[in-house]
């Protein structure tokens, strides 16, 4: 297959390419460089089965080729990002997915919505199925983010029953990996940059919220699944191992050695607003019909994530 992924450049986005390049696909990696690097795809600059375009999806796009599959991924997920670029988020996840829609019926494409676990919002069930419809504040300054994301959802179903359009939407849970950003802003970054710095580590509150972690590498797995797959509506994709956000600190701690102190901290801006207070997936879904469940414990994935972190602060 001929597949476009828009933020191609980003931290799962990259990841995803290696993963079709690898089973034999070509890709055209779509990014406006926000919040993606072309450092994240210089290795595979020399393959003649990829190729970047620099463009932003919330304009018209032009490939001069015919796709075969779009994954729709360009997003600003963290909340640094959405809240310093509110209007932005807004309209990569409206203008950017009727434009990729748009696209993909065009070529007669199969699409694949990147959606979030954060369409559950603040949940009140738990753990979190896809029959959940969820618990968001609409006007709160999460909303861009979580709004967004939900409008997204509908419009992509729209296309499926207007038109027919083969459509998949993917419900992704905390991922982590090399490749994120080192300002990003989210918990994984956040702990892993500080302990290599030997800084306290800042959690926020008590700690006592949950977040449940899933390994790039099995996250990107699922999303090609469910593209290859018959199944139209929502699958959560994510590690259902549920943890506190203090419990995480210290595993962090003891995988990086550090001698860190973890700090508490109440945070005096909009950035844990509208917060969840739990994050957990029910896999049951994606385990039924796409054969799919994390394979890649945390204790592995932080030895990963935390041995590119090194690297990348050596060189800054």
């Amino acid at each position: 297959m001929l597949v476009l992924v828009t933020g191609g450049a980003g931290f799962i986005g990259s990841h995803l390419a290696d993963l079709l390049i690898a089973r034999g696909h070509q890709v055209i990696a779509l990014d406006n460089l926000i919040t993606g690097s072309e450092a994240n795809i210089a290795h595979l600059r020399g393959n003649a089965g990829f190729s970047f375009v620099r463009a932003d999806v919330t304009e018209k796009i032009t490939l001069g080729k015919k796709v075969d599959a779009v994954f729709h991924l360009a997003s600003l997920p963290s909340p640094v990002d959405y809240l310093e670029m509110p209007i932005k988020t807004m309209k990569v996840g409206s203008l950017g997915t009727l434009n990729t829609l748009g696209l993909a019926k065009s070529a007669g494409a199969r699409f694949l919505l990147a959606s979030t676990s954060e369409v559950y919002g603040n949940p009140l069930v738990h753990p979190q199925p896809e029959s959940y419809w969820g618990n968001v504040n609409p006007i709160g300054p999460r909303g861009v983010y979580d709004e967004s994301k939900r409008f997204s959802e509908a419009l992509t179903m729209a296309y499926h029953r207007a038109h027919g359009l083969q459509t998949r939407i993917a419900r992704i849970f905390n991922t982590y990996g090399p490749r994120m950003r080192l300002n990003d802003g989210r918990v994984v970054p956040n702990f892993v940059r500080q302990a290599l710095l030997g800084e306290p580590l800042t959690v926020y509150d008590d700690g006592s919220r949950t977040r449940s972690f899933c390994y790039v590498s099995d996250l990107v797995e699922g999303l090609y699944r469910l593209l290859m797959s018959e199944h139209v509506g929502p699958v959560n994709l994510g590690n259902p191992c549920e943890m506190t956000v203090l419990e995480f600190a210290r595993a962090v701690q003891a995988a990086t050695g550090s001698r860190s102190e973890i700090r508490f901290i109440v945070p005096q801006d909009a950035r844990t607003q509208d917060d969840p207070l739990t994050r957990q997936p029910d896999i049951t879904l994606a385990q039924s019909v796409l054969g799919w469940q994390p394979k890649v414990g945390l204790a592995e994935g932080l030895q990963h994530t935390i041995a590119w972190f090194r690297q990348q602060l050596s060189t800054c």
